[in-house]
């Protein structure tokens, strides 16, 4: 029987100084940066918050990705994953609805593989945890410390 590994619980501390917008960011024993660029007010010392996010939901992707193809035993040589951020209308046909987020993800395969494993990939990558979290919309509480 195999052993079960517990991973660490997903905890993220961000520390904001008294001014300006590079932060300094703790998540297990990583520690990060994150700013704006200047024209926002930021000094572009690291990836912006949605940087990180879109680089969030292409590193999930492309793990998930290796591990489906690994555990096949498929010839996936490389997965180079592109994404962009933009607002788009909530309704094409009626602009006056508002806009919505969107996020156009890019995938592209390596490897001798055939029609049927790039199409099971694709739907694959959709089962990525972080695609899942953020996919149905996310609800976040917040609370005073």
């Amino acid at each position: 029987m195999a052993e079960t590994v517990k991973l660490p619980d997903p905890v993220a501390v961000v520390k904001a100084p008294k001014s300006g917008l590079r932060l300094e960011i703790e998540t297990g024993k990583h520690h990060i940066i994150a700013d704006e660029m200047p024209a926002i007010g930021g000094t572009d010392m690291g990836p912006s918050p949605t940087q990180y996010l879109l680089s969030s939901l292409g590193a999930c992707t492309a793990m998930t990705l290796r591990i489906y193809s690994e555990r096949k035993k498929w010839p996936l040589l490389d997965v180079d994953v592109k994404l962009k951020y933009s607002k788009v209308p909530a309704d094409a046909a009626d602009p006056t609805k508002g806009q919505v987020d969107h996020i156009l993800r890019e995938i592209r395969l390596t490897g001798a593989l055939d029609d049927e494993m790039k199409t099971r990939l694709m739907e694959v990558a959709n089962k990525c945890p972080v695609h899942k979290m953020l996919s149905p919309g996310v609800r976040i509480e917040t609370k005073a410390l």
